[in-house]
């Protein structure tokens, strides 16, 4: 097996375990959490809360977060580079998940959690943004659990100064 073939199996086998780290850890907080087994599915987790009386679900897609988060999917890395599928690479977006989560390892044993709101995603129009960038974003349970309220992200990314705070005037 050659360096490349072992670092692609490596990166694989990582990033299932990354998925099951999450799990574990919202599990710990949130109790109803679960790895979705739907292989076509654009998102790893859901995260059901009791809110009000009725149930809030929340889907996220998992990312392995070294230097920054991806914010796309639909593609094969690593030993399957050469994998054609029907899938084709996207963006996530609010139709495909509610949040990504990027998991950054410190060490072995040791992680980071980072929650970036799909509806952030659609504001940077970007494929993936520095960890750097959304410090903000580490461990902030309150972003998770308000990801699909689109004035609260927004307004947080602002203050956080993720998103430009001044207005953008239109070319009208």
């Amino acid at each position: 097996m050659t360096n490349s073939e072992q670092r692609g199996r490596q990166a694989s086998v990582d990033g299932f375990a990354h998925e099951h780290i999450v799990v574990g850890i919202l599990m710990k907080k949130y109790q109803n959490v679960s790895l979705v087994d739907l292989p076509l599915s654009t998102y790893d987790i859901i995260i059901v809360r009791k809110e009000n009386g009725s149930e809030d679900i929340i889907r996220a897609q998992v990312k392995t977060a070294k230097k920054s988060v991806s914010f796309t999917g639909g593609s094969r890395g690593g030993v399957d580079r050469a994998y054609k599928s029907s899938v084709k690479t996207y963006r996530q977006s609010t139709a495909t998940s509610d949040v990504v989560i990027g998991i950054h390892p410190i060490d072995d044993n040791t992680y980071t959690l980072y929650f970036v709101p799909t509806i952030l995603i659609e504001q940077l129009n970007q494929q993936s943004i520095s960890i750097n960038k959304i410090a903000d974003l580490k461990e902030n349970f309150f972003i998770l659990e308000n990801c699909k309220n689109e004035k609260i992200v927004i307004e947080k990314c602002k203050e956080y100064g993720i998103l430009d705070a001044t207005p953008r005037l239109s070319n009208g």
